[in-house]
């Protein structure tokens, strides 16, 4: 159950390429808003995933 420590920051990992991806689209003249979506997706997920994990390391239901 270690690694769900871990999982949840390559959600952030994920959000920092997308963002990056999105700059250089737009950079570009490409079209970028998925690359924002997913972006902020993945940094959601981040924060979703620590909420409940540190809840369920705190024995909260």
């Amino acid at each position: 159950m270690n690694y769900l420590k871990f999982i949840q920051y390559f959600y952030l990992l994920f959000g920092v390429f997308f963002f990056y991806e999105a700059f250089r689209r737009y950079q570009n003249n490409e079209s970028y808003l998925m690359s924002i979506a997913i972006a902020v997706v993945a940094i959601g997920m981040f924060f979703f995933r620590r909420h409940f994990y540190n809840k369920q390391k705190n024995g909260q239901k």
